[in-house]
């Protein structure tokens, strides 16, 4: 009998490959579109319920998306007991083009997909900017 993990060592070979492909196999999956007046990350979340996931906005200019949830399930046949417990947790940081205004986001979680939507930070035709002056 051997002692080697058949799944562990299929990880090892996705991760091997994501490596050599420049893709992380455990981040979170997003798209980012640029509206015009704003930008929409969408995220892959299967699995999780909206209160499993955390939006962060830092700085006006990085977003990130974290998800964690948990379950535990024991069923019994018999002799038989079994319990089995699986956590999951995500993250992915996204650094956005332009700063965009925290009072205007806004994200809703609809069959696995998170989407959050930041608009821009509006900039007026006569602001020239401040002077700063130099001693």
């Amino acid at each position: 009998m051997s002692d080697r993990d058949p799944f562990s060592e299929i990880e090892r070979a996705f991760d091997m490959l994501g490596e050599q492909f420049g893709v992380d196999m455990g981040a979170v999956p997003v798209d980012v579109l640029d509206e015009g007046d704003a930008f929409v990350v969408s995220a892959d979340l299967p699995g999780f319920d909206s209160a499993d996931i955390e939006v962060q906005l830092v700085e006006d200019r990085k977003l990130t998306i974290s998800a964690t949830a948990s379950q535990e399930r024991e069923s019994t046949d018999g002799q038989y007991v079994q319990r089995e417990r699986r956590q999951q947790s995500l993250s992915r940081s996204v650094h956005l083009p332009e700063a965009v205004d925290d009072e205007e986001t806004t994200a809703s979680y609809d069959n696995g997909v998170l989407t959050v939507r930041l608009a821009k930070v509006v900039h007026s035709e006569d602001d020239e900017g401040t002077d700063i002056p130099v001693n």
